[in-house]
């Protein structure tokens, strides 16, 4: 009697758990990153571990609404690709948010599509300014080329470095980058001598540094997109003498953890601004660090590592603020002016703009009490916001 009286009980209580269950609603998340490919170590792999790791530290649940994340591989720039994944994310897996994308043209092509379909789309890397105001559904957690170039222009001169050459990458972010350090740095008395571009797919830096030697800059001012380029692009530096001539090396990305320890030495003392280092000294990066060994205990920490955990931080906010339905207005309303203390430091959604707002770090690659290779910050420029906004209304 007893046995038939538990069972009875037990019964009952699967059934109340599963009807409440049943009653919780669930919202879709589509993530599109490079999950294979040359840019998975640098971003699509980061972009998984940074949205698992928020889910480790905050749980499932928005609110009172289960977040379910949807993967999509898009191995490097392919907009038609980007538009056909966002499309059947939206149709068949009935996504109500979207996040991810490393490459500009990928964002910019998805943009009638979620405008149109009211699908708020979190971008996690994609940082040419004038990205997020092709949809009033874009927002954006990482940064602009603009926003991290201005304080490095700033440091140079606040270094009395009088002549520079910068050497980019020649497509939206490179074009940014260049604009952005000569602009600020001649606006302070600096002279730009040269600007050089490469072209992205560009494997041998060796001529681009014989022709800033010949120069004679101060400073090289350089921007790769990051990942497997940016490897040869130091390794070059020092091979063609350029530190050897007293030439000081200058950038963003260029010296992201992921790739860091490959550097080696050489790296040593090589100066870069950026909004996150792995080493930056906070409760919130440590707590954010522990998450992260948790889910992936060989996981390197990098820049969009945490724009993805900070990115999973607005989806659930805006998914939060709908209790849960489709409200792409009501979702992008509650994030903007939204702050925050993220991994990095202080954030905040620009209320206008819906760019982010922070705190922009030059770092020096030194070794720490194990031997390996940190971005050291050594100087912070507060609350920067995206310096080409303006320009990116033209």
């Amino acid at each position: 009697m007893k046995r038939l009286l538990h069972a009875a009980l037990l019964a009952s209580s699967l059934g109340f758990l599963s009807a409440v269950a049943a009653q919780t609603p669930t919202v879709k998340v589509g993530i599109i990153g490079p999950f294979s490919g040359p840019f998975s170590a640098t971003f699509g792999t980061p972009f998984r571990q940074g949205v698992e790791a928020y889910v480790a530290q905050h749980g499932a649940m928005a609110g009172n609404v289960r977040v379910e994340f949807v993967y999509r591989d898009l191995e490097g720039p392919n907009p038609e690709k980007a538009k056909a994944l966002a499309q059947e994310l939206i149709v068949k897996e009935k996504v109500q948010y979207l996040g991810g994308f490393v490459f500009t043209p990928n964002a910019m092509a998805v943009a009638p599509l979620v405008t149109s379909a009211k699908v708020p789309l979190v971008i996690f890397n994609a940082s040419t300014s004038v990205v997020v105001s092709r949809s009033e559904y874009f927002v954006r957690t990482s940064n602009t080329l603009p926003q991290v170039t201005v304080p490095v222009a700033k440091f140079a001169l606040d270094q009395k470095v009088k002549r520079a050459v910068t050497v980019v990458s020649d497509y939206g972010p490179g074009i940014d980058a260049e604009s952005s350090f000569k602009a600020a740095f001649e606006a302070g008395g600096g002279q730009v001598v040269e600007t050089i571009r490469m072209p992205v797919s560009a494997t041998d830096f060796g001529p681009f540094m014989q022709r800033v030697r010949s120069l004679k800059p101060e400073v090289l001012f350089g921007f790769l997109p990051a990942g497997p380029p940016t490897f040869g692009f130091v390794k070059s530096y020092n091979e063609n003498g350029l530190r050897a001539e007293g030439i000081r090396f200058l950038g963003t990305a260029e010296t992201q953890e992921t790739d860091l320890q490959a550097l080696g030495a050489p790296a040593l003392g090589l100066e870069t601004g950026y909004f996150y280092s792995a080493a930056h000294d906070s409760a919130e990066n440590r707590a954010f660090l522990a998450s992260l060994a948790k889910i992936a205990p060989t996981a390197v920490a990098n820049p969009y590592t945490v724009s993805a955990f900070d990115g999973a931080h607005v989806l659930y906010k805006m998914i939060e603020a709908t209790g849960g339905k489709q409200d792409a207005d009501k979702a992008v309303a509650a994030i903007k002016g939204l702050s925050w203390t993220s991994p990095r430091g202080p954030i905040r959604i620009d209320a206008n703009t819906r760019d982010i707002v922070q705190n922009v770090y030059m770092r020096k690659i030194e070794r720490d009490s194990s031997g390996k290779l940190v971005n050291r910050e050594f100087k912070t420029y507060e609350m920067q916001p995206d310096y080409g906004r303006d320009a990116a209304k033209k």
